[in-house]
This record gives structure tokens, C-alpha cells and sequence, in this order.
């Protein structure tokens, strides 16, 4: 199955966007006309450049508003499409895409329609070339698939076939089903493209906030099988309207588009594994099976590291190690192991002088099998990361994250003991030191601050590499603007990430992801069976929390049933909660410490599935006023 890319897809010149889809490794691509006017040279030019890159023009688009049109209009159509056939044969393209009429002029006639588009099959089968005919989800008269496909049946010509869009379906909420029973030869080209689930015109939808599959909320892997399952062997394409993708750096959205498509084809060997053979779908390794946050690793220097010591100490941890051969300690409480890296030349150390202050730079991430996990991590185009190992210390397989943070896999098969004891030479036993915790007991979730144009890549990288499932997208208000944040999970939630980023540049997520570098990690929420007590132990030993307003309390009550005495331990504490049909979130959070990221203390129902997202607000107007 040939990969291909439109050019509208990427920001960039021409040249540049063709030099980014050859780099991704696309065999061919989709050239948008704009694309060509703009560009200063020939359509032979063009042609040399896309050989010299190995790269085959697939398709030509779009010819608009050429059906069902009244005679005089056809006829200057005709001739319109004659000098588009000549530059598809100068520059290589053998397919035009002729996209649903949306001109006022256009007639409700099925039969004229299919009349005028038999001619122009005719005059480009006289050429050797092809035309593919696509219902536009806003077409005056013609806008879904069946639609399109009666009038190329009613055409009756070799030379016209169907070309199909996810989009234009999906975006109609258009029953698929059928596609499956098409005859797979007249579908000349399929474009997949995903989006978020919005609320708003469909021209305004489609041409702003369409993204690659796995980066969106529509069923583009169900509507792909159906799209196999009629026998299709032609291109997998991309057609991506995006105005972040618009101002992206061309190269990472090109090896995202890569990741997307691969990703499509890997989920579709085991939906429809009789198409596999013909089509060489991709093949990786099976999405990993994950078990739990194992350890967070952050990056410091001396006097960083003396700080966090500090704040570990406060927070309950006792040191249970320092590392064999690096300047690397290792700090424990439960089943949460923190990881401070101040060795110099490390990657670690780069992380730090990036962020100019403490910062996380890995997870890692236990999983049963991971080779396995860090193969299909480097398949899926993420890089494979190697750390320098002494003497007898444990080599962990890891990835790079979007961002150039490093993921670890941990071998929970030989457990996560067997990494410290390999790596770190254990602090003495001290009685009093290792009874000091205050009940935290694992991570629930790490957050992290992403620039806008980092939120796709992560999405994608999350469901595809690792196999995590999207949850709700929500829009949360911060005093300055609009956080938009997402959980992702595996299935038991034993691993447990959470996306946010804001298009305004005054929230404080903003102004910490631009200070710090996207891709930071925000906060770690810790679970704790007793909330008030930890809270209270923690207080105690000096640690500060966002203070919430008494306004909040007040309010509580009027929205939810409260235990008697309840109200008053969440004020009394400054402890929010977020109740579900399954259960209750109660949550609270430090201010921002050493590095800008904070924390954040949980006890969560077993079947409660979020994050609290009904108390942000609180949270982020309370943390603003703070620093006012």
C-alpha cells in the first residue's frame, strides 16, 4: 500500500514540504494546486525535484465545481480541465481529484451530472490519465459517499472512479457501512484525515482543525477497515487542514503524519488480516503491555539536586540509594521512586542547562516484555535511546518522547528491585528515616505542559506507541485563558498521563511551558489512601498548599450530597473534591516548587475515572492570585 501526503498538510515552501514528506519516507504525494501557483518554476521543475527526492505525484487537486452545470458553464469547464490535464502531464500526475460542486450554478440532476463527468473521463483516458470524483461533506447537491458513487456508476467510464475522504464522512456522522461492498478497483484514492469532535459549521471544521489519525475523536480506523474490506489497494493518503500543522516545523509533522498511517495500518492487520498479505501492512510489535509509573528521573545539578533532597526529605521520602557509578540518588516512599540525576556530561545534565532549573526527564514505565516495547517504539519512528552503564548496573531499553524527554521500560518480570539493586548501593537501614513517610503511596498521574503545537504529537505518540486510551478532551479556565487538557490510560489505569496546553499566552501553563520548554512535566499527582492525613502530616513538616477559597466550600454543598462532617475536613484541610457515578476524587495540590512543577496528593474511588477537572478553575485562579 503506497503512504502519500497533500502538500496542504504541511507549513513551508513547496520545495520544503517535498524535502519533509521524502524525509518521513512517503513514496508519493498529493499536490494542492495553491501549492503549485505559488511555487517560482515549471511543472517539469517540479517533476525533476519530486525524482530527484523519490517521490511520484499521486494526485492532482482539486478541479472544483465542474458537474451538473448548465452548458455554457461546462463548456468553459471543459477547457479548464484541458489546461490542468496538460500540467498533470508535464509535472507526472496521472489522477485529478474533481471535488462536489459547491457553486450556486450547480443543478440537482444526477444524470447531467454523471453525463458532464463521463466527458471529462473520456478526454483524460485520451491522455492516459484518470479522474476521481469525491462528495465534499458541504456540496450544494452532491456531499456523501453514496452520492458521489451513483453518479460515477451512472457515468460508466474505466477512467472515473470514486475517491473517498474520512473526513467528509465522519463529519457528517454518514453511515460507512457500505463502503465495505464497493468494488475495491473504482475507489481510485482514499484521504484519511481524524479530528476533534466540535461543535460548529463543517466548512469552518474541516478546513481549521482536521489532524492525522489517532490525533482526533472520529472513528477513521472503523471507516479504513470497511474502506479494505471492499478489496482497496490503492494509496493511503493524508489530506490535514490544520492551522497549528500550518506553523509547525514541516519535518515533525511529516514523521507524525509517517507515525499516524503506520499506526492505521497496524491496527488494520488485525481487524482485516486478509488484506495483510497483498498489502504489506505494517507490522510492529504489539502495543506493550504497561504496569505502573516505576520511577521519575529528575535532572539537577549540585546545588539542585541539595534542593530536592531537601524537598523529598520534607515530603516523607528517605533515601534508599546512591548510584554505583554516577552522581544519581535515589529516594523512596511506598511504591513512588524518585530519581535525582546530577551527572555531568549526562543526558540528564542537558535537560537541566535547557530548562535552566530542576526538571523531570524520564519515566520510567514498567512493562513485562521491554524489548518488545522500545522495537515498536522505534518502528513507530520514536528514537531509540542507549544510557552509558558501569560494571554490573542493569541496561534499561528506552525511547525518546516528543519533547526529548527519555522513556524507560522496566522489567517487571524480574521486578523493579532487581534495577536498584543492580544500579544503586542501598543506604543503611535507619528505623526512624524509613518510618518517616506520610502514607503516599504510588504516582496516579504525571501532567504535562505542552506548547499548542506538541499537543497532536503527544496524542499520537501516546495511543500508538504505547498503546493508551484517550479520554474526554475538556477546556479548562484559567484566570487568563483556556487550558485545554486531556487523560490518557491503559486499560487497568495502572499508567496514567495527562496533556494540557493553552493557546493564550497569559495562563500559567503558558508562561511555565515557555519558560521551562515544551513538553515539561506540570505536576505529579500522588495517591494517598488517607488524603487528610497526609495532607496534615505534610503541613506539618513545612510543606505549603494552594489555599482555596472559602467561596468554593460554600458553593460545594449546593452541588453535591455531602457525609456529615465532610464539608467541614475539605475546608479545614483545603482539600477539593470531584464526585463521579463511580465514586469521589478528593485532591490537593502545593504550589509550584523547585523546578516550576508542583504536586499533587490524591485518593481516588477505584472506579472515580478522572482528574478532578470540575475543581481546575479553583485550583488555577487560587494559584493566580497567589502569585500576584
Amino acid at each position: 500500500m503506497r503512504r502519500s501526503i497533500a502538500t496542504v498538510s504541511l507549513s513551508g515552501t513547496l520545495r520544503q514540504k517535498l524535502e519533509a514528506i521524502a524525509a518521513a519516507g512517503f513514496e508519493g504525494y498529493e499536490l494542492f494546486e495553491p501549492d503549485f501557483i505559488q511555487f517560482q518554476g515549471s511543472a517539469k521543475e517540479l517533476r525533476q525535484i519530486g525524482s530527484d527526492l523519490g517521490l511520484t505525484l499521486d494526485l492532482f487537486q482539486p478541479l472544483r465545481d465542474f458537474e451538473a452545470m448548465p452548458p455554457a458553464q461546462f463548456q468553459r469547464n471543459l477547457e479548464r480541465a484541458e489546461r490542468k490535464f496538460d500540467l498533470m502531464q508535464e509535472m507526472g500526475a496521472e489522477l485529478l481529484l474533481v471535488c462536489s460542486s459547491t457553486s450556486p450554478l450547480v443543478i440537482d440532476d444526477a444524470e447531467l451530472a454523471a453525463a458532464q463527468l463521463r466527458e471529462l473521463a473520456e478526454r483524460a483516458a485520451r491522455r492516459g490519465l484518470r479522474v476521481g470524483f469525491e462528495a465534499l461533506a458541504w456540496g450544494r447537491v452532491t456531499s456523501r459517499w453514496s452520492q458521489a458513487w451513483d453518479i460515477v456508476q451512472r457515468a460508466g467510464h474505466p477512467a472515473l472512479g470514486l475517491i473517498l475522504d474520512s473526513f467528509h464522512t465522519l463529519s457528517l456522522r454518514d453511515d460507512f457501512a457500505g463502503i465495505a461492498q464497493l468494488p475495491g478497483d473504482r475507489i481510485f484514492f482514499v484521504q484519511m484525515a481524524d479530528a476533534p469532535l466540535l461543535a460548529m459549521d463543517v466548512l469552518q471544521w474541516a478546513r481549521h482543525h482536521r489532524c492525522f489519525p489517532g490525533q482526533g475523536e472520529l472513528p477513521v480506523f472503523d471507516f479504513f477497515e470497511q474502506v479494505l474490506r471492499s478489496g482497496y489497494q490503492g494509496n493511503l493518503s493524508l489530506e490535514i487542514f490544520n492551522d497549528i500543522f500550518r506553523e509547525t516545523p514541516n519535518r515533525r509533522t511529516a514523521v507524525d503524519a509517517m507515525r499516524s498511517l503506520l499506526f492505521l495500518e497496524s491496527e488494520m492487520r488485525v481487524r482485516v488480516p486478509e488484506a495483510s498479505p497483498a498489502l504489506g501492512l505494517f507490522d510492529p510489535p504489539p502495543a506493550p503491555t504497561l504496569d505502573g509509573i516505576r520511577f521519575i528521573e529528575f535532572a539537577a545539578d549540585e546545588k539542585a539536586a541539595a534542593d530536592l533532597d531537601g524537598l523529598f526529605t520534607t515530603m516523607g521520602f528517605s533515601q534508599a540509594g546512591q548510584h554505583r557509578s554516577k552522581a544519581v540518588k535515589l529516594y523512596r516512599q511506598g511504591d513512588i521512586h524518585f530519581i535525582v540525576n546530577a551527572q555531568p556530561g549526562s543526558h540528564a545534565r542537558e535537560r537541566f542547562e535547557l530548562a535552566k532549573d530542576c526538571t523531570v526527564c524520564a519515566l520510567g514505565i514498567g512493562s513485562p516484555d521491554p524489548m518488545s516495547a522500545v522495537a515498536r517504539a522505534t518502528q513507530l519512528l520514536s528514537r531509540w535511546h542507549d544510557s552509558p552503564v558501569g560494571p554490573g548496573e542493569m541496561r534499561v531499553p528506552a525511547t525518546v518522547m516528543p519533547g526529548g524527554n527519555l522513556m524507560h521500560f522496566v522489567d517487571t518480570v524480574e521486578g523493579v528491585e532487581a534495577l536498584f539493586k543492580a544500579d544503586f548501593v542501598p543506604e543503611p537501614a535507619d528505623p526512624k528515616t524509613d518510618a518517616q513517610g506520610v502514607g503516599l503511596a504510588r504516582v496516579d498521574h504525571v501532567a504535562l505542559g505542552l506548547a499548542p503545537d506538541q499537543l497532536h504529537t503527544w496524542m499520537l505518540f501516546a495511543r500508538s506507541v504505547l498503546g493508551l486510551e484517550a479520554g474526554e478532551s475538556l477546556e479548562l479556565a484559567d484566570p487568563f485563558g483556556l487550558v485545554q487538557s486531556r487523560g490518557l490510560a491503559n486499560a487497568d489505569r495502572s499508567v496514567r498521563l495527562v496533556l494540557n496546553a493553552s493557546t493564550s499566552q497569559s495562563t500559567q501553563l503558558a508562561r511555565g511551558v515557555s519558560a521551562r520548554g515544551g513538553g515539561a512535566v506540570h505536576h505529579i499527582a500522588l495517591a494517598t489512601a488517607d488524603i487528610f492525613g497526609a495532607v496534615a502530616a505534610l503541613r506539618e513538616r513545612g510543606l505549603p498548599f494552594v489555599p482555596i477559597s472559602d467561596n468554593y466550600y460554600d458553593d460545594l454543598p449546593t452541588r453535591l450530597d455531602l457525609a456529615p462532617g465532610l464539608l467541614a475536613r475539605l475546608r479545614a484541610h483545603g482539600v477539593l473534591l470531584d464526585r463521579s457515578s463511580g465514586g469521589d476524587y478528593l485532591h490537593a495540590y502545593t504550589p509550584p516548587l523547585a523546578g516550576g512543577f508542583f504536586f499533587e496528593l490524591v485518593q481516588r474511588d477505584a472506579e472515580y475515572d478522572g482528574y478532578g477537572a470540575a475543581n481546575a478553575p479553583a485550583r488555577l485562579a487560587s494559584q493566580a492570585q497567589q502569585a500576584s
